[in-house]
């Protein structure tokens, strides 16, 4: 077979990792790529969200199955055009895509289905939003509606921050039109957690927890950002409590969105809070986690080509999905000054000193001169897989030692809730 990856990120990188051990395909293309992707599949320069381009490739090159990483062809209806073009093509239509694309959209189909999750309220108009912040005072989570790469929400611990949060989205439209209509939520306390799945119409395939670190520094300090680093699966979550997301939530939403009409096939993933209620969506994306997949992926056992062509041929139900008995953990590399201004250009050294059992997955990353440069704000994401977890940030970390480049950047913390 010949397979296509849309994207060019760390996610990327991870899925073509894993596409490339599969014996039936012969054949792997990535678009655009980066230079880690590069020694495992051939890079093609198009761009995610030049749609028509990326068909034109596929059908040129007899592609087989083109598989969609990011969130903005998605929500563009790439799935929806290949499939015009008679393309096979794995994710959510750019109707179901709404799921992530629209956070007011995800909401109504949680109150509606009656699936856990935050009280909200959504507004375009500046003042009535600022009123009803007032109204509830802090703390209280700010959302912009549309997509925002992972940083359009604000967590504001007082009033100062939510009006500011407010001003910045709705008058600043510091995220564009993502930023035109907000959502704003109570604020839920407990630990995050991250359950990503395989979903087909009604069937649920659920793959292992994962938590990710969204802030930019140490003890969940500072800024968000896209995710500082994550590790799977959960050692201190009972089984049971996620039996009871699957139960609760995600079989419910893959239920609504066939009912709504809008049938979901693809990754989903759920990111939750667990409270003392018991578990909360605080939001859905519509494919993998960037940098969930780097832990999850790297601990799947069957054959991922097998997992989507079942799925695109109505059979997801049955295929057994299996997972590795170890741990893995992924500190994310980043540039100075991310998620703020950063430079690019830097050279990267050491990739070639890592330690056993640790790969690194290229997140932003240039050639120039043949060197490998920092080209983003994440640049690299270091996963260590091991027997426990434990063992598996060590060697991580070990790895991370190893790797430099100017003004380089990582949280030590990654993983330690688990021990707490």
């Amino acid at each position: 077979m010949k397979v296509l990856v849309v994207g060019g990120g760390g996610r990327e990188h991870a899925i073509v990792w894993k596409l490339s051990q599969s014996p039936k395909i012969k054949k792997l293309y990535c678009a655009p790529g980066n230079p880690g992707i590069a020694e495992l599949a051939e890079c093609v320069s198009i761009e995610v969200t030049e749609i028509e381009k990326l068909a034109d490739f596929a059908k040129r090159e007899n592609i087989d199955l083109t598989f969609v990483g990011p969130e903005e062809p998605l929500s563009k209806g790439i799935v929806n055009y290949f499939k015009e073009q008679g393309l096979t093509v794995y994710g959510p239509s750019r109707e179901a895509a709404q799921i992530e694309a629209s956070k007011e959209f995800a909401k109504e189909l949680m109150v509606k289905y009656q699936i856990p999750t935050a009280k909200y309220a959504a507004f375009t108009n500046y003042g009535e939003a600022l009123a009803y912040v007032r109204s509830e005072g802090a703390p209280i989570v700010i959302k912009a509606d549309g997509l925002a790469a992972g940083k359009g929400v604000v967590v504001a611990l007082s009033l100062e921050e939510a009006e500011a949060a407010l001003k910045s989205m709705m008058q600043d439209v510091t995220f564009g039109t993502a930023g035109v209509r907000v959502v704003i939520e109570e604020f839920l306390e407990g630990e995050e957690m991250t359950l990503l799945s395989f979903v087909n119409g009604s069937t649920v395939k659920p793959m292992v927890t994962s938590q990710d670190h969204k802030p930019v520094y140490d003890g969940d300090k500072g800024l968000n950002t896209g995710g500082m680093g994550t590790y799977a699966p959960l050692p201190h979550i009972d089984p049971s409590v996620t039996e009871r997301i699957i139960k609760t939530i995600v079989q419910p939403t893959a239920e609504a969105m066939v009912a709504e009409g809008v049938p979901y096939e693809g990754i989903l993933y759920t990111g939750l809070m667990l409270t003392k209620e018991g578990p909360k969506v605080i939001e859905y994306n519509a494919r993998f986690g960037d940098p969930e997949t780097q832990v999850v992926v790297p601990l799947l056992e069957t054959d991922l080509l097998e997992i989507l062509t079942a799925s695109l041929t109505g059979k997801l139900e049955n295929v057994e999905v299996k997972w590795k008995d170890k741990s893995a953990i992924c500190v994310i590399m980043s540039s100075a000054g991310y998620p703020g201004p950063y430079e690019k250009g830097k050279v990267i050294y050491g990739l070639d000193q890592v330690v056993n059992s640790t790969i690194i997955f290229h997140a932003g990353t240039d050639m120039r001169d043949g060197e490998i440069i920092t080209n983003g704000g994440r640049v690299l994401g270091v996963t260590a897989i091991a027997e426990t977890l434990k063992e598996a940030r060590e060697l991580a970390y070990q790895s991370v030692e190893k790797v430099s480049f100017m003004g380089a950047h990582y949280r030590t913390d990654i993983g330690s809730k688990a021990f707490h």
